[in-house]
């Protein structure tokens, strides 16, 4: 819980304070990529601690992550141009590919299904703890102190969660002699970072028909090819066939993947909308966004309750139908900006989101053995982190379009603009995410034998 909440307050608290470091480091169109590394960089990098999860253990892969995001916290806290915090973004993003999915897997080893339907209340208070805090935090930082503040509070707590976890997580883990597959990650990683560069310039750094925006499209769909010819080769895949080959574990990553979408794109857009358009301080702002992180808590920790009864399945489309309403008020709203109505409508959409992910999570770990968990717990953030990532991309680039197309990021309404196409984004990534809900198969509730926290 220590560690998540790390994780968990780093998603709430920076987007409050963008306007502000825009304003010291410039760069408006680049700030996207704060968002966009961080998520590429966890993205990358969950297959592969998801696999070294399972074998060399939980407990050193969480010290490495805990180790990577307080470097890049301290880094970013001292960068001095808007590149240079692109790039200790990443960094931080390293270590949150590690923490995430380890923390999940964590979970799954020590509860069984119906242990999880009230452990998720304790899990989903780190979430609701930081929904209300980050915001608050990152708009005090940036309205009072500095945002560099934003990063060096990150240090405190990563030490504290550092120390907890040496003193009470000990697990007797049966280590395996595996191949790490280096082909198969570095053609992800490189695939991905293709993709998502090729949507973010697109129309800004360059035209979209320019040789450049055909390079990286091309390069990352040839990537993303030669990495499925090179995983069914590989002795030890850092994604085994057998991932794709369970209709569980794919329509559960597909949900993921549009849990992650509609999530950033509310997050990312929300405080710069309601700042430019509707005069809000960092402070409110970020409030607003907190209503969003507040109603996924809420929901998830009544979804253990709800899969028990219905099934994952229906949880999760009652979930994905309550993201589409939000995201449809949120449009709506958009025409006259108000504080009120946009945290209203962030509260749904929450709301809808925390009946998905964990329901789907479960699901996909029910359905296999403990030596394959940590693989379909890093497969599934893995699919949130690319959603995320991809999600940030398309919508910035989107944004970053209408707003130049109107008169640039100096005139509000152009900024309403932006802001508003965005949102139809996101109504429309809620509306795939229906689909992906109801295309989950049943996963019938049978509680496993739980692993002792101190015998994992």
């Amino acid at each position: 819980m220590l560690a998540s909440f790390l994780i968990a307050i780093d998603s709430t608290i920076l987007a409050t304070a963008v306007p502000t470091i825009v304003a010291d480091l410039g760069g408006f169109a680049q700030f996207p990529w704060l968002f966009s590394i961080y998520l590429l960089a966890q993205a990358a990098s969950v297959p592969v601690y998801a696999k070294l999860c399972d074998t060399v253990g939980r407990r050193p892969i969480m010290i490495v992550g805990i180790g990577l995001f307080l470097a890049g916290s301290v880094a970013s806290a001292l960068a001095w141009n808007m590149t240079a915090l692109i790039v200790f973004r990443a960094v931080q993003g390293l270590g949150a590919g590690a923490i995430t999915p380890t923390s999940m897997t964590i979970a799954g080893d020590i509860y069984t299904v119906r242990e999880r339907a009230t452990a998720q209340a304790y899990l989903a208070s780190v979430w609701a703890i930081s929904s209300v805090a980050g915001p608050t935090l990152g708009g005090m930082f940036a309205q009072f102190l500095s945002w560099r503040w934003i990063f060096w509070i990150n240090v405190p707590m990563s030490l504290i969660a550092l120390v907890m976890l040496l003193r009470s997580y000990h697990e007797h883990f049966e280590r395996h002699r595996r191949r790490i597959d280096v082909a198969g990650s570095t053609l992800l990683t490189t695939a991905l970072v293709l993709l998502v560069l090729g949507v973010l310039e697109g129309g800004q750094g360059w035209a979209w028909d320019s040789w450049q925006s055909i390079g990286c499209f091309a390069g990352g769909a040839a990537l993303l090819v030669a990495f499925a010819f090179a995983e069914r080769r590989a002795a030890d895949p850092v994604l085994a066939p057998w991932v794709f080959s369970s209709r569980v574990v794919v329509t559960t990553s597909l949900a993921a993947l549009g849990v992650g979408a509609v999530l950033i794109g509310l997050t990312s857009f929300v405080p710069t909308f309601l700042e430019s358009t509707a005069g809000a301080t960092p402070l409110l702002a970020g409030l607003a966004v907190a209503s969003l992180s507040l109603g996924w808590p809420i929901s998830g920790a009544l979804a253990g309750r709800f899969y028990l009864r219905i099934g994952f399945r229906f949880t999760a489309v009652i979930g994905s139908a309550l993201s589409v309403v939000g995201a449809v008020l949120l449009v709506a709203f958009a025409s006259a900006p108000s504080l009120i109505l946009t945290a209203l409508a962030c509260f749904v959409v929450g709301l809808g989101l925390g009946l998905v992910a964990n329901p789907a999570l479960i699901a996909a770990q029910s359905s296999v053995d403990l030596r394959r968990r940590g693989v379909v717990s890093g497969t599934n953030m893995l699919a949130r982190s690319v959603g995320s990532s991809v999600g940030v991309a398309v919508y910035g680039a989107i944004a970053n379009a209408v707003i130049f197309a109107a008169g640039g990021s100096k005139l509000p309404a152009a900024v309403q603009a932006g802001s508003t196409a965005v949102f139809v984004g996101v109504a429309v990534s809620a509306v795939l995410l229906v689909a992906c809900t109801l295309a989950i198969p049943h996963v019938a509730i049978v509680d496993e034998p739980p692993v002792d926290a101190t015998a994992a």
